[in-house]
């Protein structure tokens, strides 16, 4: 099989190689154990940190726009368009990589600047937006970035809020007669790896308010909050799935733009047009850096490997790390995963190497499936 047509679709290895990188050293090394092998590269992403660049790898049109971030600081974001289409990354303006190195601002973030995002993408004429979130530094249920899309929320005496999740336990009314009136005639999609809720033990505070800095007082303080405002917003799409996706952007994404929530990895493969690639592979390698429990549950390695087994095209993973057994594996549609810990035990040189020891794993995945 040296001519065989092999498609890379594999997501970005957190903290050491972006989707487009992995699937570059994964070329290399592929090409140097089977010159004849014939590469498609398409990076994916579920919604999350590298949605735009897999976007624009894949032929969208890179854009930015100057935002706010989620301290309140102008930041520079960028999107991708095609056609009609338009990809928005949360992360991008309202991200944790937006935050100085070691500072967290769980009680005030906002997701101000997502919104601003999303009004550049409108000034486009999109007739869909994907919005992909994930990685956000905010827990403040989407109330910046609908008051950057024209909703009021007023205090008592009819007072603006402060930015932030904990200002919404002062939330008396909430206006969203002036959203942007292009919301109406856009499909929005919320693109997300997450179902959780929106409050209570599962919801977005109390899973991933600690992720960004949030002590226990502040989870339980940003809980009562975003309990407080989902009574006067919307209590019904509180529950929904996704609901809490990205401290609860994904509950106003749903109570205040109309948006249709569906998985991340679901709709950037159809954006990305994984189908059409899918047709001409022999084999499909996917990937991102820990394959475990996360992985079965909708991330970018079971999206692809359930699409190519949907077409009968084998499916092999890469990853830094592998803590799933074989049946899980097996069960996913994986027929072998290779990882770096295998040839390198030491965690940090992994994440530092990744690069040439990915190229090295394309090497033996090459005799096994390609000689």
């Amino acid at each position: 099989m040296t001519d065989a047509q092999v498609l890379i679709a594999a997501d970005k290895f957190k903290g050491s190689l972006t989707a487009v990188e992995v699937a570059a050293h994964l070329t290399a090394g592929l090409r140097r154990a089977a010159p004849g092998v014939r590469v498609t590269a398409l990076p994916v992403a579920d919604g999350g940190d590298g949605t735009v660049d897999a976007a624009v790898a894949a032929g969208f049109e890179r854009r930015t726009a100057r935002v706010t971030g989620p301290l309140g600081e102008p930041v520079t974001a960028a999107w991708a368009l095609r056609g009609g289409t338009a990809v928005v990354e949360m992360a991008e303006a309202s991200g944790l990589r937006r935050l100085p190195p070691g500072r967290f601002a769980p009680l005030t973030a906002t997701s101000f600047g997502t919104g601003e995002l999303l009004r550049a993408a409108l000034d486009t004429g999109v007739r869909t937006v994907v919005l992909g979130v994930g990685g956000s530094a905010t827990t403040d249920a989407g109330a910046g970035m609908l008051v950057a899309l024209g909703a009021r929320l007023l205090d008592a005496a009819g007072r603006p809020l402060a930015p932030g999740g904990a200002a919404l336990a002062a939330l008396d009314r909430a206006d969203l007669s002036a959203l942007d009136p292009r919301l109406a005639t856009t499909d929005v999609v919320l693109a997300s790896d997450v179902d959780n809720p929106l409050t209570g033990p599962a919801g977005a505070a109390s899973v991933y308010g600690p992720q960004k800095g949030a002590s226990p007082a502040d989870v339980a303080a940003l809980d009562a909050a975003l309990s407080h405002a989902a009574r006067i917003l919307g209590p019904a799409e509180a529950s929904a799935p996704g609901a809490g996706a990205a401290g609860g952007v994904g509950y106003a994404a749903l109570v205040g733009l109309g948006a249709a929530f569906r998985p991340g990895i679901e709709v950037l493969l159809e954006a990305l047009g994984f189908d059409a690639a899918l047709e001409r592979a022999d084999l499909v390698i996917t990937g991102e850096g820990s394959l475990d429990a996360q992985t079965l549950r909708g991330k970018a390695v079971a999206g692809v490997a359930a699409a190519a087994a949907a077409r009968g095209v084998p499916v092999t993973a890469v990853c830094g790390r592998l803590a799933l057994p074989p049946a899980d594996l097996r069960a996913l549609g994986v027929s072998r995963a290779y990882a770096l810990t295998d040839l390198q035990p030491d965690v940090t040189r992994c994440i530092t190497e990744a690069g040439p020891l990915l190229e090295r794993l394309a090497a033996a995945l090459a005799t096994d499936f390609l000689a």
